[in-house]
């Protein structure tokens, strides 16, 4: 289905996806079907939980933002939705013509996706975007968004998803039955006001062919030809053939019950008053609005945009980039045709075009590390004598100490989504979890029965999980966490001699193992019981483009923020 507006008081207006513009007025009282009033706001995160600057940056939350965010969140991207929480249809009582969600509330649709998409990582913040800064070019630039609370985000690309805003005809009694007796989409309600008198109310010559689509869900339709200009005899000739009654004089007054009543009368229209005085009988009505695109954030940078019949748009080419470095835009933000599962598909097919981009960035990343290995990094500091000095060789637990002191919070607290769909088929038992951070795979393990053991080079992350099993109420033995440096392990003991560049997964386990008690009663997270094969922490390793060069001494060589090394 199209997603049905909705409107303000002056001007009169409908919301397309969720827009990241000023809060919309309320509808007059009892407009709103309450079906539709639905939102998960419990889904809003921290964006601390995040690390800067992130993947992708979704400014909007309705189908096509939504689809994007789920294609990234699956490509393990770390992904931020801005969403204002004011979807387009949420005055239609039900969607339609949306495979696998026929009849659906619109509300209770965007609930379902949206829990889908946080499954995967993507984080949600309820707000609105006040301006987009211009994105740098070059390999590892970022785009600067600013919030209207003031907040700052940065990201490697940027999607706009906001949809846009149908300006209503201002004639009484339209506005408060929008989404009941005043419909847009016939795919959409023709089927539910089917061989009713159905009229349509023009607003441009565009309004021929939708009073030629309603005919097909009733032989009993009248144009309102005002609004559409001069209509010719031809095309007069050719409605009236099809048994389309056509009224020139302009409408001003829409009759019935009211919107706020109670009741299956509620919102009924029963007939329209005209310029001339007459009045015709009508059931339900047709029309549309102009659309205004909500990309006006992005106005302070001059993006391409394309004049068409229906408004202007930002131009886009075929992958839904904008004319900007690091700027997608897709859904009715550039389309006002696109219905629900259209949006989503879009949606869909851009997220999987921007992680393109970023695996070619990081590519790019990676071939440019390679070609300088073996060179010295400098430091932009001065060494004092006028030469760059060179970066200083940082230890693995510094600099995971460092990193964990950036934030309160490095890792969401909720479960990889791997390792429980694994361990939901197995008993319980001893899990270890390698690199466990912050522990909240450790943490879920116990609540399902498990005695789980974490082990991490932090001490930082290990207090922090010591604290999230204490307040989930579980015991040391139900939840372990040490602090212990793995590099340093022998495969026959605790000794601080490293492990061979070729250490296998078998070594690294036992070697692990000596970290805790009954070792060979221990069972790695996420694998079955025999053979006894490790599976390491499925994190999202989503900094794929960083470049780790471990020493025999155990020791990392620090290099500039973007490269890095990363780990769950």
């Amino acid at each position: 289905m199209e997603a049905t507006p909705d409107m303000t008081e002056t001007p009169l207006v409908n919301e397309a996806e969720p827009e990241n513009t000023a809060s919309i007025a309320a509808p007059p009282a009892g407009s709103a079907p309450a079906a539709t009033a639905t939102r998960d706001t419990g889904a809003a995160r921290d964006t601390g939980a995040m690390r800067d600057p992130l993947d992708v940056i979704v400014v909007g939350g309705g189908p096509a933002g939504l689809a994007a965010a789920l294609m990234l969140g699956r490509a393990r991207r770390r992904v931020l939705v801005i969403d204002a929480g004011q979807p387009r249809n949420r005055f239609a009582d039900r969607m339609h013509g949306v495979p696998g969600f026929e009849g659906v509330p619109p509300g209770e649709y965007l609930e379902r996706v949206r829990a889908e998409v946080a499954g995967y990582g993507c984080v949600f913040v309820d707000g609105e975007v006040e301006t987009v800064s211009e994105p740098e070019a070059g390999i590892g630039g970022v785009v600067r968004v600013s919030l209207r609370d003031g907040t700052e985000l940065r990201a490697r690309a940027l999607i706009v998803a906001t949809g846009l805003t149908d300006e209503l005809p201002g004639i009484p009694g339209l506005a408060e039955r929008w989404g009941t007796s005043v419909l847009h989409c016939p795919y959409c309600h023709g089927w539910e006001v089917r061989d009713q008198s159905l009229g349509v109310i023009a607003r441009s010559p565009m309004s021929l062919h939708q009073v030629q689509l309603v005919r097909q869900w009733s032989d009993r339709v009248t144009l309102f030809s005002a609004g559409a200009g001069d209509v010719d005899d031809a095309t007069t000739r050719r409605l009236r053939a099809r048994g389309i009654a056509v009224i020139e004089s302009p409408v001003v007054e829409l009759l019935g019950e009211a919107s706020g009543g109670s009741g299956a009368d509620a919102g009924r229209l029963t007939g329209v008053r005209t310029a001339d005085g007459g009045v015709t009988e009508i059931d339900a009505v047709f029309t549309f609005g102009a659309s205004t695109p909500h990309d006006h954030f992005l106005a302070g940078l001059g993006l391409e945009r394309a004049e068409t019949p229906m408004g202007s748009f930002l131009a886009v080419d075929a992958v839904y980039r904008t004319s900007a470095p690091r700027i997608w835009a897709v859904g009715n933000v550039v389309d006002p045709s696109l219905n629900v599962p259209m949006s989503a598909g879009v949606g869909s097919f851009t997220g999987a075009s921007v992680n393109w981009a970023l695996v070619e960035e990081e590519f790019e990343l990676a071939e440019a590390s390679e070609a300088s290995e073996g060179s010295e990094v400098h430091d932009s500091r001065s060494a004092g004598d006028g030469d760059p000095g060179p970066w200083p060789e940082v230890a693995p637990a510094e600099y995971w100490e460092e990193r964990y002191g950036e934030s309160d919070r490095i890792w969401s607290g909720r479960v990889n989504r791997v390792l429980a769909d694994v361990a939901a088929s197995l008993e319980p038992g001893r899990a270890l979890d390698l690199g466990c951070g912050e522990g909240g795979d450790v943490v879920w393990l116990a609540r399902q029965g498990w005695k789980a053991t974490g082990i991490d080079i932090s001490r930082t992350a290990i207090g922090r999980a010591e604290a999230a099993a204490r307040a989930a109420g579980l015991g040391e033995a139900q939840a372990g966490f040490r602090v212990a440096d793995l590099s340093g392990l022998d495969a026959g003991s605790a000794s601080t001699s490293s492990p061979p560049a070729s250490c296998t997964r078998r070594w690294s386990f036992r070697a692990s193992g000596s970290c805790v008690s009954r070792p060979s009663t221990s069972r790695p997270a996420g694998t079955c019981s025999s053979p006894p094969t490790p599976l390491r922490r499925p994190g999202r390793r989503r900094d794929t483009h960083t470049s780790t060069s471990t020493r025999t001494t155990g020791r990392i060589r620090a290099t500039p923020r973007s490269r890095r090394p990363t780990r769950r």
